[in-house]
């Protein structure tokens, strides 16, 4: 199944709701490119709503790093949000914890901006 991504803006902030599954190849791509595509419009506010995500690989692990290290790169913050509980335990056993701004729904997010 494919990754689909829609994305809205709220108060400047950019939010990318994501509904499917962040594995390796075609879906870790669209999320990258994605990221990358708002980056080159100037968007320096990303939220990540991870509500809809059903499974996530090692890959799509790397893919969320890899967005994460090139938005702050370029002077842009990207948050998570509405993290699943199976999700939350993975980003805690592998200490990616620490790596995110994890907040617990989307307007905690767009609030912590």
């Amino acid at each position: 199944m494919a990754l689909k991504m829609t994305s809205h803006e709220v108060s400047g902030v950019t939010v990318v709701a994501m509904d499917g599954r962040i594995v390796l190849g075609e879906e870790s791509n669209a999320l990258r490119e994605k990221v990358k595509a708002l980056l080159a419009d100037g968007k320096k506010k990303i939220v990540l709503n991870m509500s809809n995500v059903t499974f996530i690989d090692s890959a799509g692990l790397g893919t969320l790093v890899a967005t994460h290290h090139s938005a702050r790169t370029q002077g842009a913050t990207m948050k998570l949000c509405n993290l699943g509980q199976k999700f939350q335990e993975v980003l805690q056993i592998t200490k990616l914890l620490t790596v995110f701004d994890v907040r617990d729904n989307e307007a905690a997010a767009i609030a912590s901006f």
